[in-house]
């Protein structure tokens, strides 16, 4: 087995601008291989491409971190880091959006994006950290061997691409500075 480097980057808000393009091409590609992440096909670049440049606010003002892994000048992944700014809640964030192209799947890039947001949570004060996928999935099996908790299933969440609509499981993972 090939031993794979994963280069992570966090955007900016300069950066996100940039690369909104390949992000939306991104999205695409997990929309079209069934993965339920909010949307329905047929699903096209430009709306993609209109749901980044939607967060563009978020990630200017720091609320939203926004990490992609490359491969040459291709982005291949990626993942965001929802921070939450209410007082009685800045010990938590909520992991969103976790994607790896199917042609990078493989190679633990999933699991060195999460890693990754991980330690950006931990190093901006939350220690709580939330998400959310379709029971059953791949991702769910990420989570569930990765120190994820689940803590509940809710019967027909959310829409498939097709808009069958599927089991959705709620996961917690508490952080500490060792991991």
């Amino acid at each position: 087995m090939r031993n794979f480097m994963h280069a992570i980057e966090r955007l900016t808000a300069d950066d996100f601008d940039a690369d909104v393009k390949e992000l939306a091409g991104l999205l695409v590609d997990a929309v079209d291989g069934g993965a339920s992440v909010g949307f329905l096909a047929p699903f096209g670049h430009e709306e993609a491409a209109a749901w980044w440049r939607a967060q563009a606010p978020a990630v200017a003002d720091g609320r939203l971190l926004v990490w992609v892994s490359r491969e040459g000048s291709s982005v291949t992944g990626t993942i965001s880091l929802a921070l939450v700014s209410k007082p009685n809640a800045r010990h938590r964030a909520e992991i969103v959006k976790l994607m790896v192209h199917r042609d990078a799947r493989g190679r633990g890039l999933s699991r060195a994006l999460l890693a990754t947001a991980e330690q950006a949570a931990l190093d901006a004060g939350a220690n709580l950290l939330i998400l959310d996928t379709e029971t059953g999935s791949t991702a769910e099996h990420v989570y569930l061997t990765g120190g994820w908790t689940r803590y509940g299933i809710v019967p027909d969440y959310a829409g498939s691409p097709d808009g069958t609509l599927q089991d959705c499981s709620f996961f917690y993972k508490r952080l500490t500075a060792s991991g």
